[in-house]
């Protein structure tokens, strides 16, 4: 998937380390922005357990670029545009929203181990206490 850059960004090009994958319907709305901003707070730890943080929206590249300049996300937000990865990975749901229907992403998070492994897998996700979640998963 192209990055907030327009860069293509490969899982395998990150073998060998820990990989936070998670998946968040908007940019800058109030909870995704509260779980970017939770991973930008925790990413200090993150790192220590030799993992990187990847998130994916159906975004496009300028949002994902306002997203991360509005908030100092220091980390890479990949655009699932045509919700192809966000099917593959099965959290591209139908959602109901004030008895509206309609198709996105259900918010997930996948730890993948440095062998490129789903070693922990988040759905549903809540976000209060999340990144204490996925901490946890990756000293595992």
């Amino acid at each position: 998937m192209p990055d907030q850059d327009g860069t293509s960004v490969s899982l395998k090009s990150f073998k060998g380390k820990q990989v936070v994958l998670y998946f968040y319907p908007k940019d800058d709305t109030s909870g995704c922005t509260k779980e970017a901003c939770d991973f930008r707070d925790n990413l200090a730890p993150i790192k220590k357990a030799g993992a990187m943080v990847l998130g994916v929206s159906m975004d496009g590249k300028a949002s994902h670029q306002k997203f991360i300049a509005k908030y100092g996300l220091p980390f890479a937000l990949l655009s699932d545009e045509d919700a192809s990865t966000s099917k593959a990975y099965g959290v591209y749901k139908e959602k109901s929203m004030y008895g509206r229907k309609y198709w996105g992403i259900e918010r997930s998070t996948f730890v993948i181990d440095a062998e490129g492994r789903i070693k922990a897998l988040f759905r549903k996700v809540k976000v209060p206490g999340h990144v204490d979640e996925v901490l946890a998963a990756l000293k595992v």
